[in-house]
């Protein structure tokens, strides 16, 4: 079992590994469809990253399935805050751990987007884990 959870850890790091670059490139991106991608294909590597790095601390059969609608639940959470102007969070988001983090603009149509990469993220961890099972 301890040899399937340090293979099962491999994986999710070599994948955290791609999703993250691939979420700070969507931000600066300048090609077709740069829009969409700038705004919202960001938003679902967000939750995939998410889903892979609990999964990388909570690595149980259970938390496949968990992870992904905490992950959802949290983000959404973070994003109605984002309608809260309190001076404090305000100075927080001024800074890029707390862009990253917090966000600084409330957009219903980052919903989706959370929901679609939760989704991804739930059957990311599907293959990790099963992956991980075969070897």
């Amino acid at each position: 079992m301890n040899s399937l959870i340090r293979h099962q850890r491999l994986i999710i790091l070599l994948s955290l590994l791609i999703i993250t670059p691939l979420g700070f490139f969507s931000k600066s991106y300048d090609g077709l469809f740069h829009r969409w991608v700038n705004d919202y294909s960001g938003d679902i590597l967000y939750e995939i990253f998410w889903c892979l790095f609990v999964f990388l601390l909570i690595p149980t059969p259970k938390a496949v399935n968990r992870i992904p609608l905490w992950v959802f639940g949290v983000t959404c959470i973070l994003e109605v805050i984002q309608l809260w102007q309190n001076p404090v969070l305000a100075e927080i988001r001024t800074t890029w751990i707390g862009k990253i983090f917090l966000g600084t603009t409330f957009a219903w149509w980052d919903f989706p987007h959370y929901f679609l990469g939760c989704f991804l993220g739930w059957l990311w961890l599907r293959q990790v884990s099963s992956a991980a099972a075969r070897n």
